[in-house]
């Protein structure tokens, strides 16, 4: 089913989601077109199980969140892509309502904003806390208001995907991407509160690593841009179709 004319993939990186998967799977709305699921070295059945959901499975070999992702958007074909973690804590079922707000107010990049949702645990507090942290630090040095900035579910046209400079390979990938889409001066970007859930099971993150690697991401993004002027794109692809900024050798990504 195509939505008002326009194609829809979602986009899943996995690293050992066989449990939770069909959770994620079971919710996709009808009017998604493709679901992407990017096997990111799972040593469970995350592959199979993606694909007795229809799902097109990716093998990406490189480890990290973000590697994930570009692996995922090179592959995907949709008008617009919907990126979401494969542990079943966010709702598929609010996809229909971003894309109409995308549409009827024309934007090109919509992040989810989960700060609204109740904790429980010291584990969750710690978490919040972290990505208060993180945003506020965001905030300061790139002077845009993300709410949640490590929000795991975002809404983006696939055109704008040249316009976007994403070097890291790891999971700084989800504030790099808001932050590129919120600061460009020809793109729409806006936050929507949705609503999350408990993730069953254990977590792929570690809160204190992955969140001292993303703060010290954070200072050496604001750096590399202080050193340099970002090149602007019209909107369009290579001569094979694939996002200009997703196309080059990995070996010039910075790991994130």
């Amino acid at each position: 089913m195509v939505y008002k004319g326009w194609k829809v993939s979602v986009v899943v990186p996995c690293c050992n989601e066989e449990a939770n998967l069909p959770r994620v799977m079971q919710d996709i709305p009808g009017i998604v077109d493709e679901v992407i699921v990017v096997d990111n070295n799972s040593q469970d059945r995350t592959a199979d199980v993606a694909r007795s959901y229809g799902a097109v499975v990716v093998h990406e070999p490189r480890q990290g969140y973000g590697a994930a992702y570009k692996a995922g958007f090179r592959r995907a074909s949709g008008d617009y892509l919907v990126a979401m973690d494969g542990d079943g804590t966010y709702p598929a079922r609010f996809i229909p309502v971003i894309l109409d707000v995308m549409v009827e107010e024309n934007l090109d990049f919509v992040s989810c904003d989960r700060s609204g949702h109740r904790v429980d645990g010291a584990s969750a507090l710690t978490r919040v806390l972290g990505n208060r942290v993180l945003s506020l630090v965001q905030a300061v040095l790139f002077a845009i208001r993300v709410r949640d900035s490590q929000s795991g579910m975002w809404v983006l046209r696939r055109e704008i995907l040249p316009l976007l400079n994403l070097s890291s390979d790891g999971m700084a990938f989800s504030e790099e991407i808001k932050i590129e889409a919120f600061t460009h001066p020809d793109l729409a970007a806006c936050e929507l509160p949705i609503y999350y859930r408990p993730r069953p099971g254990r977590s792929n993150l570690s809160v204190w690593r992955d969140g001292l690697r993303n703060l010290v991401f954070l200072f050496q993004k604001r750096l590399a841009l202080w050193r340099s002027v970002r090149p602007r794109r019209l909107r369009g692809s290579t001569q094979d179709g694939a996002p200009v900024a997703l196309v080059a050798d990995a070996g010039d990504s910075e790991k994130g």
